[in-house]
C-alpha cells in the first residue's frame, strides 16, 4: 500500500475548500473511499448538497446544528456548538483509527484552533491516530506552527488582487 500524504491548504485566499473537494473527486474517481468532515460552515452549502449526491463514494458530515456562523452565536449556543464540533473531531479520530476511508478531509479544522474551539494538541492527537495509508487533507485560514510537522505538502492560498 502506498503511504497516505497529509496535505494542508491554508491562508486568507478563497479556494481552500474547493481544492480539498477537487481532491475528493480525484480520489473517488480512483475508487477510493472519501470522508469529508466540515467545521465552522453552518448548515447550508450548495457545494456539499451536490457532494452528498456522490455517496457512498464520498460521505459528508457536519456536526454543527446552527445555520449561523460560530463567532456570531451567543455564548450559550457557542458552548453547544463547541461540543458538537469536538464530537466531529472525535469522529475523525475514530475514522483514522479504524481505517474507515482512504481519504479524510477535515475542512476548516485549522479554524477550530484559531476560534479557540480546540487546542493544537487536540488536533495533533487526531493526526497521530492516522494509519500509514490514509490520506488527510486539512483546510483553514491560519496554520499553527506545531501542525506543520505533520504535513507532507503545504499550500498557502492567497489572493493577489
Amino acid at each position: 500500500m502506498e503511504k497516505g500524504f497529509v496535505q494542508i491548504y491554508y491562508g486568507a485566499g478563497r479556494g481552500k475548500t474547493n481544492a480539498a473537494l477537487g481532491n475528493a473527486l480525484r480520489a473517488a474517481g480512483e475508487n477510493k473511499s472519501v470522508i469529508i468532515i466540515q467545521f465552522l460552515k453552518g448548515k447550508t452549502d450548495d457545494q456539499i448538497a451536490y457532494m452528498k449526491q456522490l455517496e457512498p463514494e464520498i460521505k459528508v458530515f457536519r456536526f454543527e446544528k446552527s445555520e449561523e456562523n460560530y463567532d456570531e452565536l451567543p455564548e450559550e449556543r457557542q458552548a453547544e456548538e463547541k461540543l458538537n464540533m469536538k464530537n466531529g473531531l472525535n469522529f475523525a479520530k475514530k475514522v483514522l483509527v479504524t481505517g474507515e476511508c482512504n481519504v479524510l478531509i477535515l475542512d476548516e479544522v485549522l479554524g477550530l484552533i484559531d476560534a479557540g474551539v480546540i487546542s493544537s494538541e487536540e488536533l495533533e492527537a487526531v493526526l497521530k491516530a492516522k494509519m500509514d495509508e490514509t490520506e488527510i487533507i486539512m483546510t483553514g485560514r491560519v496554520l499553527e506552527e506545531s501542525i506543520r510537522s505533520y504535513a507532507d505538502e503545504i499550500y498557502k492560498i492567497t489572493a493577489e488582487k
